[in-house]
């Protein structure tokens, strides 16, 4: 089972996808980790992407496809695997079609986590981080026992600055604008599965294996 996995920042997209790679026994595939990847081993594409990289321009679509497509073909991806992050738009779904069709498969399901812009602004507007030791709390779900201060270590909580609502909303609008067309794309083709991303996370759980069957 071919899955791509989409759902905007604070969706919960990365807990889903631990526990469903841990339930079907398949592979996430994240670009960032192929990309990282590629580079400490300096293989052809990681040199071709660092040259991008060190310009501080995006890395090509070709190069990208070509990570995935030397990352499917390995021993653990037989059963199948989880896109994560790609694509992220028309062009690239229709890159990745393409070259799977090359490799006689198929994304099977687009599973699409769906949350309120209001309840995402809230989780990530209540998001805090120790300054010492990196732990992570929220101010709603996952509050420290004693306001602004670390249970682990005693340190200062602090808000990231991509974390204040102005910028979690320009985020959120980018998402939108560049993801929309992705998500009519693959509704066409009748693999979009929509969830609703509210609720406990089993819950959830439940509601996207349900789809896949």
């Amino acid at each position: 089972m071919n899955i791509v996995l989409l759902g905007p920042p604070g969706a919960g997209k990365g807990t889903q996808a631990k526990r469903l790679i841990e339930a079907y026994g398949i592979p996430q595939i994240s670009t960032g980790d192929m990309l990282r990847a590629a580079l400490k081993e300096s293989t052809p594409l990681g040199l071709e992407a660092k040259k991008y990289m060190d310009q501080g321009t995006l890395v090509p679509d070709s190069v990208v496809i070509g990570l995935v497509k030397e990352r499917i073909v390995q021993k653990d991806c037989a059963k199948g695997y989880m896109l994560d992050g790609f694509p992220r738009n028309v062009s690239q779904a229709e890159a990745l079609d393409r070259m799977l069709g090359e490799l006689g498969q198929k994304i099977d399901h687009v599973v699409c986590v769906e949350v309120p812009n209001d309840e995402l602004v809230k989780r990530l507007t209540g998001r805090r981080t120790c300054r010492n030791c990196g732990a992570g709390f929220h101010v709603a779900f996952d509050p420290p026992k004693k306001a602004a201060v670390c249970d682990k270590c005693g340190g200062e909580l602090y808000q990231r600055d991509d974390d204040n609502e102005k910028t979690v909303m320009s985020r959120l609008d980018v998402y939108d604008a560049s993801t929309k067309p992705l998500i009519d794309y693959y509704d066409k083709q009748g693999k979009l599965r929509r969830i609703d991303g509210v609720g406990n996370m089993d819950a959830i759980l439940a509601r996207i294996k349900a789809v896949l069957g």
